[in-house]
């Protein structure tokens, strides 16, 4: 639905407190409900777009939230957002739970994702699956509200060869990344990587402004597959970041969940993505921990001790790693969830 349909016809929209803004005209009327719980009304001739836009606005920070789609206005909708998995019966109502909803590509995805068969091949660390078709151009779109930018990810190309050429000969970033080089040897490394089938390289901007390059492999075919069994569709990543002024809390809490988001996406296979950070990168490994990623162990490689790090598809939507993390002495990580769909199905909530 949403793959073929231009940024600007992707609206956003913005929370108030009795109602939610899509766009300039639209104001859908809002409630809470306590707890969590929103009802929202629709309004006539609502789009499916605008819905979206609407839902991730209301769940997109903060905690748990699951969005009641209140009143006869939401007939015309229903069915088209159950059948994409949106919407879920519970009771007499239909809810949106985020824990569903940001499984669903068509609000972020800027390239189709149809179903590529599985079929086997023999590599270096075993047989791995045929991979589909690298896209290419945009992939991936999201509105950080707390930057009020728009982040993208596009697929790079050699019109990327100059920035990417400065930001690997950057003293900060060839310290650890350690590709520093002519830009006729960045030419060919990056020649290399888009021919390479495994590897997907990844410019990522916000409001037009590139600010990092990123490495999305499958992990089966990469180096860290001679040292962990991947799961066929297991997905890993090397991040850059090139602009001195758009580093630290604010940015990798916009870039690092976005980028894990739009994996997810591209591949519903994908159940977890690894890293292998230096070890001895302590400030990337606290980063990681508070991204979600599990500590699995230490290794090494020939040129570095690494650590293994790994992220469940699981983990990240039901924790809700797509938000900026809530923190702070009134942040109680030991309670339950409450709008769980098993706690929805299992108190009757309508």
């Amino acid at each position: 639905m949403a793959f073929d349909m231009p940024l600007t016809d992707r609206p956003v929209a913005q929370r108030a407190a009795d109602h939610v803004r899509v766009g300039a005209d639209v104001a859908l009327p809002l409630r809470d409900t306590g707890d969590g719980r929103l009802d929202l009304t629709a309004t006539p001739n609502l789009s499916i777009a605008q819905a979206l836009a609407a839902f991730e606005a209301l769940s997109a920070e903060g905690g748990e939230v699951a969005i009641r789609l209140d009143g006869a206005e939401w007939e015309g909708l229903l069915l088209q957002l159950a059948a994409m998995g949106v919407a879920t019966p519970i009771g007499a109502a239909h809810w949106v739970l985020p824990v569903a909803f940001w499984q669903v590509p068509d609000r972020w995805i800027m390239h189709p994702t149809p179903p590529w068969p599985t079929l086997w091949q023999t590599g270096t660390n075993g047989r791995h699956p045929v991979r589909p078709p690298k896209p290419v151009g945009p992939l991936y779109r999201r509105h950080i509200p707390w930057l009020d930018q728009h982040l993208e990810l596009r697929a790079a190309d050699m019109e990327d060869l100059a920035v990417y050429h400065r930001w690997q000969n950057d003293p900060r970033v060839a310290a650890f990344f350690e590709e520093a080089g002519t830009l006729e040897a960045h030419r060919k490394t990056l020649q290399t990587l888009i021919a390479d089938p495994h590897i997907l390289p990844v410019i990522g901007s916000l409001n037009g402004r590139d600010f990092g390059y990123f490495e999305l492999y499958w992990a089966r075919e990469n180096r860290i597959g001679g040292v962990y069994d991947a799961d066929p569709w297991d997905r890993g990543w090397h991040v850059l970041i090139g602009e001195d002024n758009m580093r630290g809390a604010d940015y990798v809490t916009a870039w690092m969940p976005s980028l894990m988001h739009y994996m997810f996406l591209a591949e519903p296979r994908t159940q977890a993505l690894m890293g292998e950070p230096k070890a001895s990168h302590l400030k990337q490994l606290k980063n990681l921990g508070r991204g979600g990623f599990a500590h699995v162990r230490d290794f090494d490689f020939s040129h570095k001790r690494a650590t293994l790090v790994r992220l469940e598809r699981q983990h990240f939507f039901e924790s809700r790693i797509w938000a900026r993390p809530e923190t702070g002495p009134d942040t109680d990580l030991g309670t339950p969830l409450a709008l769980s769909l098993t706690n929805m199905l299992g108190t009757g909530e309508e």
